[in-house]
């Protein structure tokens, strides 16, 4: 196992600067996933880590060594890909096999490798079948033996579960991550999935446009963004984000939207009197109540059994709350919507940067 440190990296595609300056320290043993929308230069990050990329300008460091100028074959690394990309015309014994066939290891060590990696994935009845005759989480699984046979200092993984159906992606996740804890193998994990970086990580990497907005354990993300973008990126249903107009004016400080409405400012938020600001609150810390809060209009009820989702409008703009009780508003009822003010957030509307004192 290694540690993995990215420094001062950019890349450029023609005149496309994919990636500005990335630095990212990932600890001997950790489990990091690096997360944005598509295009943020997440998957060219990993393909620099692995060296399917050239890095030109900044430093890729495993385990204290620079491998700016290494091969793949030479980085220690194994790498599981979206599509699986199995050899049709060899078994799962032999794929797993192959890259320590390429190695020159003894046939007894190679057995004895694929034989434990196929125990620790629940392959050894599949090892004479072909990848055509397995399902998807199947090869997936032997495409994942095949990293753990070599015994890498680092794993890298590629969007290895955007093929499964959403079932099949569930389970996946959850055996990636008791593998993880079971091998402890420094990892890192491309997805523009937010539900597996929650799940599955020990440390978040937010990137958009080639720059990272933030790095952080999973709930210090969803607790504490820095700005607009991580909020609105990290927590399904995405957070609300309210316009409105700080007043303090000598009294107890509020945000003022229109038709007289206000909420009281969180603790622990700095602003200026008259400051244009975003009031940002998740859907799940919104409670259904009868003053003191934002009347809307409903506009869809979708109840899922564990909890109920409403699709409101207030001031022309959507509003969603995730309450756990059942209740029995139907669209066009006006009710009102509470937010728990010690979980809300206050962020500058021209900067997107969360306020804080």
């Amino acid at each position: 196992m290694a540690d993995v440190n990215i420094r001062a990296v950019h890349k450029h595609f023609g005149s496309t600067h994919v990636l500005r300056g990335v630095a990212i320290d990932i600890a001997d043993g950790e489990f990091c996933v690096l997360i944005g929308p598509s295009g943020c230069g997440k998957s060219t990050l990993l393909r620099m880590i692995a060296g399917l990329e050239e890095t030109r300008e900044g430093e890729v460091l495993i385990g204290g060594q620079v491998v700016n100028q290494l091969p793949p074959r030479d980085r220690d690394i194994a790498m599981v890909f979206q599509n699986y990309a199995l050899y049709p015309h060899k078994t799962v014994r032999e794929n797993m096999a192959f890259a320590l066939m390429l190695a020159k290891k003894p046939k007894a060590e190679i057995a004895v490798r694929v034989k434990n990696a196929a125990d620790i994935l629940g392959l050894e009845p599949y090892l004479e079948r072909y990848p055509r005759e397995l399902s998807g989480g199947q090869r997936q699984r032997v495409a994942m033996g095949r990293a753990i046979v070599r015994d890498p200092q680092v794993f890298l993984f590629d969007e290895p579960l955007s093929n499964l159906d959403a079932k099949l992606r569930v389970q996946m996740r959850t055996e990636i991550k008791a593998l993880h804890q079971r091998l402890r193998t420094t990892s890192i994990y491309v997805t523009h999935d937010q539900i597996e970086a929650m799940t599955m990580a020990d440390k978040i990497v937010v990137m958009k446009d080639g720059v990272i907005e933030q790095i952080g354990a999973p709930l210090d993300l969803y607790d504490r963004p820095v700005n607009t973008f991580v909020a609105g990126f990290i927590g399904s249903p995405t957070m609300n984000m309210i316009p409105g107009t700080v007043r303090v004016n000598g009294g107890a400080p509020q945000v003022m939207f229109s038709d007289n409405v206000a909420l009281p400012l969180p603790f622990g938020v700095r602003a200026t009197d008259g400051q244009p600001v975003l009031y940002g609150i998740r859907p799940e810390h919104c409670a259904h109540g009868d003053a003191g809060g934002l009347p809307v209009n409903v506009v869809l009820v979708e109840p899922t059994g564990a909890d109920t989702q409403l699709y409101c409008r207030f001031e022309g703009r959507e509003i969603t709350a995730m309450v756990r009780d059942r209740i029995g508003c139907r669209p066009d009822d006006r009710i009102v919507l509470v937010p728990d003010a010690a979980r809300a957030h206050v962020f500058d509307a021209a900067t997107g940067l969360r306020l804080v004192a």
